[in-house]
């Protein structure tokens, strides 16, 4: 549902700026909130309203058909590429600069539950990675890249805000990266390791510090992903919407800024359940539901992989639900060129 209305419009851009600027006021897990919010208000008005149209749109004369989730909730409002990233990107920037003292038992550059307000610095930056995070999308889909514009947008924005503000690419790399018993010994560093204005803040960390403790085991991951991906698989079924389940999945965010302990984050889960669920048109209820679950299982143990590698030895925020999502619409859009699925919501114009 990634929108590009014109890689130099102005206005666009305008609206880009504000939606990372706005991610970085609300913290990047509010802005992601309200994202599935408003995907699932509009997939909900799509889906009853019997509206079509594909849920890709790469010309600017095509913006009156995207409709609310693909302008606001998936597109340059709210969209995880805009204000999710603009806000990741701002936190890194304050994490860097100590603009956050809180209670986060990681660095605070991960701390995407903390809005930061009217900050002006903050601001620009999130504004300026909004309009990153849209280029980004635009680019990709104009080239048919074979992925989730969105969610590739979002992986690409969280490496180049650890460039720009010197925080390591992939963090510490002399530990075991899939390890996570650091975390559960409640192993931490005994001094400061690192440089800068942020120095201070990396001593006492832990070791190893994981996405979501609660959420980091293999198996209770795969299980989790079998259960959204069924759900996901027969909400698309039901509705015909690739998006609902994702956008369901994605407001469950506003609970976890809100401090509801061990909610768990499902999203990833739920949209590539969906998408695969749907590329099968010639198969039973029963059949797209289940193939929804295996991608969900496929989902959540991909992003559990990437929290491991990319965010647990890391100093800022890498969206392990981004890297899943990428590498499971990867996968529908080689089985779609392969024959295997029908569908329309990842291209594949660029594996042609």
């Amino acid at each position: 549902m990634a929108v590009d209305g014109g890689l130099l419009a102005i206005d666009v851009l305008l609206v880009a700026f504000a939606g990372g600027a706005v991610g970085a006021a609300l913290g990047g897990y509010a802005a992601y909130g309200l994202a599935g919010l408003v995907v699932t208000v509009g997939e909900i008005a799509r889906v009853t309203s019997g509206a079509g149209g594909s849920p890709l749109v790469a010309d600017s004369a095509d913006l009156a058909n995207a409709g609310v989730t693909g302008l606001v909730g998936y597109g340059p409002v709210l969209g995880p590429h805009v204000a999710f990233a603009g806000g990741a990107a701002a936190a890194a920037y304050a994490g860097r600069k100590g603009h956050l003292d809180t209670d986060f038992p990681y660095h605070e550059a991960k701390h995407l539950a903390a809005p930061l307000g009217p900050r002006p610095g903050a601001l620009a930056v999130g504004g300026v990675f909004g309009v990153l995070g849209y280029w980004l999308a635009g680019l990709s889909l104009r080239l048919g890249l074979p992925w989730d514009p969105v969610a590739a947008s979002v992986v690409v924005s969280a490496l180049l805000h650890r460039a720009v503000f010197g925080y390591p690419l992939l963090g510490r790399l002399d530990t075991d990266l899939l390890d996570m018993s650091p975390y559960r010994d409640g192993d931490r560093r005994m001094a400061a390791d690192g440089d800068g204005d942020g120095a201070r803040s990396l001593a006492g960390r832990y070791v190893v510090e994981p996405w979501l403790p609660y959420q980091s085991e293999w198996l209770s991951v795969g299980i989790l992903g079998l259960v959204v991906g069924v759900f996901g698989g027969f909400v698309a079924v039901a509705t015909g919407s690739y998006f609902l389940a994702f956008g369901i999945a994605a407001t469950g965010l506003l609970f976890l800024t809100a401090g509801v302990e061990r909610f768990p984050v499902t999203h990833h889960m739920a949209l590539p359940a969906g998408i695969a669920a749907l590329a099968l048109p010639n198969a039973g209820p029963t059949v797209a539901i289940l193939v929804g679950g295996a991608f969900g299982v496929l989902a959540g143990l991909v992003g559990e992989l990437a929290q491991r590698v990319l965010y647990a030895h890391a100093d800022t925020h890498l969206d392990p639900p981004s890297v899943a999502i990428v590498v499971t619409t990867l996968l529908v859009a080689l089985l779609d060129l392969a024959g295997v699925f029908q569908q329309a919501a990842v291209p594949t114009v660029g594996l042609a």
